[in-house]
């Protein structure tokens, strides 16, 4: 099926690993030119040398005006892809303030941020676009012992200024991941007022819900047998997604072969949120 993704300009957040990576590479290889935006500059750095023209950003989507100052003058786009997210794994009565703060800032207030920016611009140009936001079936089930997709990792901070962030604390793969179920419902429901708001422009906005994802740090965190069993007895189909289901569903919504599909929270889940 042909997407005619080619010509067009698409940004995409968490750019440097996991999801992130592999949806830019296939956009580039569809012939999009590509905004990657990530933290960490070595992964910028090693996608720009694997995907020729991609256009690197460096900056931390938690920090508004950071963001402001790097993307506020990017230029106009076209498509645009949600997907960086943090999940800080704390239990309901430990969560922390800052804990709260780092979710809900990354998960929800830079979508809000990034969304705008590109929205005004497609506005101001009289120009359709297609809005992913990459959300969890955690956003849609309470999940105890549950680590999502979208753990990140400690970043290589940006350059200038070289401010080295602190390594996070290990924290066990399987605990409760309640602050990301929470930003997640929050930005499911996000998804749909925007695409309620920006339908009148010609600007669908969908959202993305998969399982756990065969990421690097999916494999990681469910190499357990015992483990990925609990979780493979509530899919139907038995198995965790690949990386490349959950990007062709991505290069699908932001196509024009999706021209009807908005305010939808699409599953790639195996059938997860059915039972």
């Amino acid at each position: 099926m042909e997407l005619s993704l080619a010509g067009r300009r698409a940004l995409v957040t968490g750019a440097g690993k996991g999801i992130g990576r592999s949806t830019v590479q296939a956009l580039h290889a569809a012939g999009a030119q590509v905004v990657a935006v990530s933290r960490t500059q070595a992964d910028l750095d090693s996608l720009v040398r694997e995907c020729p023209g991609v256009e690197p950003v460096c900056v931390d989507l938690g920090d508004w005006e950071a963001t402001e100052r790097a993307l506020g003058g990017v230029g106009p786009v076209d498509l645009l892809v949600n997907n960086a997210a943090v999940a800080l794994l704390q239990p309901f009565l430990e969560v922390t303030k800052e804990a709260c703060d780092t979710s809900f800032d990354v998960n929800l207030r830079a979508v809000i941020q990034v969304s705008q920016i590109v929205a005004r611009g497609l506005i101001a140009r009289g120009a359709p676009g297609s809005i992913v936001n990459v959300s969890s079936q955690a956003s849609q089930r309470a999940l105890t012992n549950h680590s999502v997709y979208c753990e990140q990792a400690p970043a290589v901070p940006c350059p200038s200024p070289p401010t080295p962030q602190p390594e996070q604390p290990a924290q066990a793969p399987h605990r409760l991941s309640l602050l990301t179920g929470s930003t997640k419902g929050a930005l499911d429901m996000l998804t749909k007022v925007m695409a309620l708001e920006l339908g009148p422009h010609q600007i669908r906005v969908n959202a993305l819900n998969p399982t756990v994802v065969m990421t690097p740090m999916g494999q990681a965190n469910w190499s357990d047998p015992q483990k990925a069993k609990t979780m493979l007895d509530r899919i139907p189909l038995g198995k965790f997604a690949e990386v490349e289901n959950v990007v062709d569903t991505i290069l699908f919504l932001l196509s024009d072969r999706s021209s009807m599909t908005t305010g939808s929270t699409v599953p790639v889940d195996g059938g997860f949120l059915a039972t």
